[in-house]
């Protein structure tokens, strides 16, 4: 691992009261110890990116640094994957699961660990959920003897393109576990804070392509042809029209396109463009409903204007539905570690998608929001200046790991 020669932030002070539970374990002390280390981990993680699915010196060096610290390790799960495991064989399985991939944005935090991989970049915070997940195995591993449950971390590839969930369950990540706990950051909560829901906590999300297909001509005689980037425009603001008008207001829906694809020379006019996007909504009878209403939405507006479409529709990942009982743990152990104020109950679900619902899928789990912003704020999640407060490691490694030892404790 290179080692980052930049000097460490100044680390947050522990609570001046911890846990009984927590202090007896001597976890704080250790913690203390290992957090040098572990940013220094997380700056490399963030300084060498990786796509989704081509997370292979990522999960090598997961891989290495769970085998120092006494974990049984299986590499290869769900592709580029990490299974790791601790505690008796034939006890109940507990699980965490973090995840390990980058996005294709070009960094630009001037940070000196910034991006060395041009147009990659940690921009959702998964070096830091690797991170927090490196520091639970960390902590966790000198107790190994004294564990009274079986502890099984994922480390998972590919959720920014929602793949990565489902490539574990299918190689059996997923078997034994009775409870599942995870983690994300959350710009919109100072460092020192965590927020926490019931329910639903994430939107239901589908991946939407649209090929419009038009009729090409001269630029100069456009009436002469059926202008598919003219029927593009049309599609993208009518779509916008259709959801405030032809859906309930009280069950949001997002459409949103993020490429856009067609024309071949600036006078020619184009017959053939593609749109691709993304469809956000929390209520999941009417997310069964939105392909037909797409397809035929579209349809129209598409022949409406002279022209025809192709709609192709992905479903994604359903919404996350956090268990009450396991919320409430999770809940109560950051209260005892960071104080009621600063543990938040979410009123909304947030509009995102996580493919941690795949996991859920047959089982409980939950998972919690970890507060980032600095002092001067954060930028949202994938933006190119998107840049945590490293402080939140600590935070983060405490409620996560005091939850799990409380879980074994309280356990049914």
């Amino acid at each position: 691992m290179t080692v980052s020669p930049v000097p460490l932030p100044s680390l947050p002070s522990p609570p001046e009261c911890l846990p009984a539970d927590w202090q007896a374990a001597g976890l704080e002390e250790r913690l203390t110890e290992l957090l040098p280390e572990l940013i220094q981990l997380r700056r490399h993680l963030h300084r060498h990116p990786e796509l989704s699915g081509h997370e292979q010196q990522t999960a090598a060096l997961v891989a290495g640094e769970l085998r120092r610290w006494g974990w049984q390790v299986t590499e290869g799960i769900g592709r580029t994957g990490v299974l790791a495991e601790l505690g008796p064989a034939e006890a109940p399985i507990v699980a965490l699961r973090v995840d390990l991939d980058a996005l294709p944005i070009e960094e630009r935090t001037g940070l000196d660990y910034a991006s060395s991989r041009q147009g990659l970049m940690h921009a959702c915070g998964h070096d830091i959920h690797t991170t927090l997940g490196l520091g639970v195995a960390a902590l966790l591993g000198p107790l190994a003897d004294q564990l009274k449950a079986r502890v099984r971390l994922l480390f998972q590839a590919a959720e920014e393109t929602a793949e990565g969930a489902l490539w574990m369950r299918a190689d059996g990540a997923m078997e034994g576990v009775q409870a599942l706990f995870g983690v994300h950051v959350f710009p919109s909560l100072s460092v020192g804070m965590v927020g926490v829901r019931t329910g639903s906590l994430t939107a239901a999300a589908g991946e939407l392509e649209v090929e419009i297909l038009g009729e090409s001509g001269h630029g100069a005689r456009p009436h002469q042809s059926t202008d598919a980037i003219w029927i593009a425009a049309r599609v993208v603001s009518g779509l916008q029209e259709a959801i405030s008008r032809r859906l309930d207001a009280l069950q949001p829906v997002v459409v949103s396109f993020g490429r856009i694809e067609g024309g071949k020379a600036y006078n020619v006019i184009a017959d053939h463009v593609r749109l691709l996007g993304t469809v956000r909504c929390l209520d999941m009878a009417l997310h069964a409903e939105l392909p037909r209403w797409l397809e035929d939405t579209i349809q129209a507006l598409c022949v409406g204007h002279g022209g025809a479409a192709r709609v192709h529709y992905r479903c994604i990942s359903p919404p996350v539905h956090n268990d009450p009982g396991l919320t409430a743990l999770m809940a109560a152990s950051a209260v005892d570690l960071l104080g009621t104020a600063n543990v938040q109950w979410l009123e909304h679900p947030s509009m995102g998608a996580e493919d941690f619902s795949r996991l859920l899928e047959g089982h409980v789990g939950t998972m919690f929001r970890l507060g980032v912003a600095g002092p001067e704020g954060c930028s949202p999640l994938h933006s190119s200046t998107f840049q945590p407060d490293e402080g939140c490691l600590a935070v983060g490694i405490r409620v996560l790991s005091l939850t799990l030892l409380r879980w074994m404790e309280q356990r049914p």
